[in-house]
């Protein structure tokens, strides 16, 4: 029996009392059932992304918002357009004739400016009527010709079985087909758009949709949701290149805040996180491997359903490895934990962007109910929770944290925690030693780099001298006079120069 395990049922033997505070002692990472709703009490999964609110209620309080501020510019534009007809009044009054050309062009500028202030939610949403001239644009950056031909051959697939697909509709179909390519080609207009506005328009486009589906077309509920998981494969296979992880976000730097951040934490451990998974069970290492697999697999697909799947079927796994480890189903407060572990063992590429990709662009409906919707809430409480951890939450002192965040030391694990009882004594002094060469292993490398870098400080600082010697030289040479005086005898008596001491007397001591 594992160590986790033997824990867990010296928890289950114990009172209510003491089971709840050793739980409390042991386990830091916990999030009640409440805390992944949405806070407004609707009922619905709430997201960090949207402060806590689900994705209707954050809509509802995005659009008071922006009402909000659609408000205070049109008093702004008002309070502006009666400045400027007192400006007018006063200075027909002055002039006592017809405005000046001058004042004319000064209120067409200030009537210009005004109108870029005040932008509405009708104004987005209606298809620009400029033409953009070439020379005006942007050249967009080339991608490679593989990536091209890739991209064109999933999209024509895609378009075929959308077609195909509304087929079944007759008369519905078409109108849906005629929406989409209308939504599309609005889209194409507004690329330059800021990336929330295009989330917001793309969420009331699955919005009507799903209205007219059921309410005007009369389509069951059922199928409705499957045209809509068909009607968001289309028309994100088109959009991807141009909405995912654009350059006008910051998500490229929180992804790699986040990698940074997950490689500074490759030292935590199973048991750091309470995880109750044991990985030495053959068929357990398999389900954490595909878990890994599956997260990091995220990455790969293009559109927003499929992303939620690869995160079901990660969650999936680690449900199945706890059950496997404790035979007995697992719980929240056991999903979570492991969870984490999985993402630091996993670090997903482009994690934030994923996320903020699926955030955007998904149906809402499924980030709202049901199991996608579940475990992506709390994918992003995993996510939230590494880059808050800190030493409390690890049961760890500050001194031991900072010490392996640095790389100054590494876990040592015990033989209570990795070993069964009744495990051979030579297999445990063996694994022992290995540690041991491990840590020596490491030790010499540090040496040896750390020597590398002090003879390379010795080269660079010899170097250093000799140049300045150099230097000095060349700047400060040195002249040598030969003297053409002869030299004169120290014993000899010297007229010439009586500022010599006189010569040395041999003195005689008496013995």
């Amino acid at each position: 029996m594992s160590a986790a395990a033997r824990d867990l049922q010296d928890i289950g033997s114990l009172e209510p009392s003491r089971k709840m505070s050793l739980k409390t002692e042991r386990r830091a990472i916990h999030v009640d059932q409440s805390e992944l709703l949405c806070k407004k009490g609707c009922g619905y999964y709430g997201n960090p992304a949207w402060q806590g609110f689900c994705s209707k209620c954050w809509r509802e309080e995005y659009q008071k918002a922006r009402q909000k501020q659609i408000q205070d510019d049109w008093e702004l534009a008002e309070r502006l357009q009666r400045e400027e007809e007192e400006a007018y009044a006063s200075s027909q009054g002055a002039q006592g004739g017809q405005p000046s050309l001058g004042f004319a062009k000064f209120e067409e500028k200030k009537s210009n400016e005004k109108t870029r202030k005040v932008t509405t939610v009708k104004k987005f949403f209606t298809a620009s009527s400029k033409s953009v001239q070439k020379k005006d644009m942007k050249e967009p950056k080339a991608p490679s010709p593989s990536l091209t031909r890739q991209y064109s051959i999933e999209t024509d697939r895609v378009s075929k079985e959308f077609i195909e697909f509304l087929k079944t509709y007759h008369k519905a179909g078409h109108d849906v087909y005629k929406q989409c390519k209308i939504f599309l080609e609005a889209v194409q207009h507004k690329k330059e758009s800021n990336i929330e506005e295009l989330s917001e328009y793309t969420q009331d486009f699955y919005q009507n949709t799903a209205d007219k589906l059921q309410m005007y077309w009369k389509v069951p509920p059922n199928k409705v949701e499957e045209a809509m998981d068909q009607i968001e494969k289309f028309i994100m296979t088109r959009l991807y290149k141009h909405v995912f992880c654009p350059e006008t976000t910051d998500d490229e730097k929180k992804d790699l805040a986040v990698q940074k951040r997950i490689r500074a934490l490759h030292w935590v451990t199973l048991q750091m996180l309470c995880v109750p998974v044991n990985e030495d069970i053959p068929e357990v290492s398999d389900m954490v491997v595909k878990a890994i697999t599956d997260i990091i697999e995220m990455d790969s697909k293009r559109i927003p359903r499929d992303k939620l799947a690869c995160i079901t079927g990660c969650s999936k796994q680690i449900f199945n490895a706890i059950r496997t480890t404790k035979n007995e189903p697992a719980s929240a407060d056991d999903f979570l934990p492991t969870l984490i572990y999985i993402v630091l063992k996993a670090n997903p590429p482009r994690l934030q962007s994923n996320i903020q990709y699926i955030t955007r662009f998904c149906n809402p409906s499924r980030l709202m109910t049901g199991e996608d919707g579940y475990y992506f809430t709390n994918l992003c409480c995993a996510i939230a929770f590494i880059e808050k951890l800190d030493a409390q939450s690890l049961n760890l002192s500050e001194e031991e944290f900072n010490r392996y965040m640095s790389g100054q030391a590494s876990p040592k694990k015990h033989d209570s925690d990795i070993w069964d009882t009744d495990t051979c004594p030579g297999v445990k002094q063996m694994h022992r030693n290995l540690d041991l060469l491990s840590q020596l292993s490491e030790r010499q490398e540090r040496i040896v780099t750390e020597a590398k870098k002090l003879e390379k400080d010795l080269i660079d600082w010899t170097d250093d001298v000799t140049r300045e010697v150099q230097d000095i030289v060349e700047k400060y040479p040195l002249n040598i006079k030969s003297s053409t005086q002869a030299l004169a005898s120290i014993d000899s008596e010297n007229v010439e120069d009586d500022r010599l001491p006189p010569p040395l007397q041999p003195q005689v001591y008496a013995g």
